[in-house]
C-alpha cells in the first residue's frame, strides 16, 4: 500500500485517526494549559516541565503491572475508558485552589491509567491495515500526531492569551469526552488478540521476553533514549521562552510532521532503515545550538529542523515489528510507547533538575549532547551484535516462540 487514496479507503482507519486527533488535542492545550499553570504558580522550570511531561514518566510503572491488557482485552472498550478518564482527571486539574501536590497526584494517576494507550492503539492500527500499509498508516497517524501538535499549541498559546488556564483545562476535558464519543460509535467492536486473562505475571512474562533478544533490545533503546532527552530539552521550552512557548511546541510539531510524511511516504521501504542513526542525529543536533541563546525566530528554525529527526520512530518501530509474533504486537508497542514515554519524563525531569543549576538554555544544551552521545554508541553496539553469532534459540531477523498464556 503506497497511497492514501488506498489508506483512506481501508474501513475504520479514518475514524481511528479522528479519535485519535481529539485525544492529542486534548493533551496539548491540556497540557500547555496545566504547565503556564504551575509556572506561574511556582516560578519553577522543573516542576513546569514535570508538569508536562509527568504522566509519560508515570506510564512506566503502568507498564510493569497493566501492559499485558494490551492484548488481552477490547480494543475499543480500553480507548473509549481512557478518554473517560483523562476527562474526568483534567476537570480535577482545573479546580480553583488545587495545591501543587494534588496536581502531580493527578499527574501520576493520569500516567498509570494512559500506559495501556499506547500498545492498544498500536495494536488496533497493526489489525486495521494490512502489512504493506502499516509503516504508510504509522506516518500518517504521526504526521495527524504533528499537525494536532501544531494546531493545539498554536490555539493553546492564542486561548491563554485570553482565557485562564483552568478554563482551557476545560475545553481539553470537553475533547477528550469527544474522543471517547468517536472511539465508542465509529469503532468495530474486537475480541482481544490474545487469550488469557490479563495479569501482572502475563505483563513482566512477556515483556522479559520481548527483551531477552538483542535486537529488540537496541531497537528499544533507540526508540526511547535519546527521543527522551531530546523531549527533556522540548519541556524547558515554557521557562526558556515563557511568551512563546506555544510557538516552539507549534513549530516542532510543524517538523514531525515533515519527518513523518518524508519518510512514511516519499523514502523507499529500502532506504528506510539506513535512515535510523542519521535521523538521530538531526534530532539532537540543532539543539546544540541553544548555547547561543538564540532569539525565538532561530529557536523556531532549530526546532523545526530538529524535529524531523522524530521519523526515527518510524523506520525503527517497522524494525521492532519485523522482530516481533502478531500476536504480541500490542504488548511490543505497548512497551514502547510506555517505555519512550518513560523516558520523555525522566528527561523532563533532568532537564528541570538541569535548569534549575544553571539555566534553560545550557540545559537544552547538555541535553543534546547527551542524546546525540547514545546515539553514536547505540549504532556502534549494533554494529558489534550483527558480527556475532545469532541469540541463541533465535533464527536472525525473527523472535523466538511466545511464551505461555495465562
Amino acid at each position: 500500500m503506497r497511497s492514501y487514496r488506498a489508506l483512506f479507503r481501508t474501513p475504520e482507519f479514518t475514524p481511528f485517526l479522528l479519535s485519535f486527533a481529539a485525544f492529542a488535542a486534548a493533551q496539548t492545550i491540556g497540557g500547555l494549559a496545566l504547565g503556564t499553570l504551575v509556572f506561574r504558580a511556582t516560578g519553577s522550570p522543573l516542576l513546569s516541565a514535570v508538569s508536562m511531561f509527568g504522566p509519560q514518566l508515570a506510564q512506566l510503572l503502568g507498564a510493569a503491572f497493566l501492559l499485558s491488557g494490551a492484548d488481552r482485552l477490547p480494543s475499543r472498550a480500553i480507548l473509549s475508558g481512557l478518554a473517560l478518564a483523562f476527562a474526568g482527571a483534567t476537570v480535577v486539574l482545573a479546580l480553583p485552589g488545587l495545591p501543587v501536590w494534588a496536581v502531580f497526584a493527578v499527574v501520576v494517576a493520569q500516567g498509570l491509567v494512559a500506559s495501556l494507550g499506547g500498545g492498544v492503539r498500536g495494536g488496533l492500527l497493526n489489525e486495521i491495515l494490512s502489512k504493506d500499509g502499516y509503516v504508510l498508516g504509522r506516518s500518517v497517524f504521526n504526521m495527524l500526531w504533528g499537525l494536532t501538535q501544531v494546531a493545539g499549541f498554536a490555539t493553546g498559546g492564542a486561548l491563554l492569551a485570553l482565557l485562564s488556564p483552568r478554563t482551557c483545562l476545560l475545553l481539553a476535558a470537553a475533547l477528550y469526552l469527544v474522543s471517547a464519543l468517536i472511539t465508542r460509535l465509529s469503532l468495530t467492536a474486537r475480541p482481544p488478540r490474545s487469550s488469557g486473562r490479563p495479569s501482572v505475571s502475563a505483563t513482566w512474562r512477556t515483556n522479559a521476553l520481548l527483551w531477552s533478544s538483542r535486537p529488540r533490545r537496541l531497537t528499544y533503546l533507540g526508540l526511547w533514549v535519546p527521543n527522551g532527552l531530546v523531549v527533556g530539552s522540548d519541556s524547558l521550552y515554557v521557562s526558556y521562552a515563557p511568551g512563546a512557548a506555544g510557538t516552539l511546541y507549534a513549530f516542532g510539531a510543524l517538523g514531525m510532521f515533515l519527518g513523518d510524511m518524508a519518510v512514511g511516504r516519499l523514502v523507499p521501504p529500502a532506504v528506510r532503515p539506513r535512515l535510523a542513526i542519521p535521523l538521530r542525529l538531526l534530532l539532537a543536533a540543532p539543539y546544540l545550538f541553544f548555547v547561543l541563546r538564540p532569539g525565538v525566530a532561530l529557536s523556531a528554525v532549530a526546532v523545526t529542523v530538529a524535529s524531523v529527526g522524530f521519523a526515527a520512530s518510524l523506520v525503527l518501530q517497522e524494525r521492532l515489528m519485523s522482530l516481533t509474533p502478531d500476536d504480541l504486537a500490542g504488548q511490543a508497542l505497548g512497551l514502547h510507547a510506555t517505555g519512550m514515554a518513560a523516558f520523555q519524563g525522566v528527561g523532563a525531569a533532568l532537564a528541570g533538575t538541569l535548569a534549575q543549576l544553571t539555566s534553560p538554555a545550557t540545559a537544552m544544551t547538555l541535553m543534546a549532547a547527551a542524546s546525540v552521545t547514545v546515539t553514536l554508541t547505540l549504532a556502534a553496539l549494533d554494529r558489534h551484535g550483527k558480527r556475532q553469532p545469532a541469540d541463541s534459540g533465535t533464527r536472525p531477523g525473527t523472535a523466538p516462540e511466545p511464551a505461555p498464556t495465562d
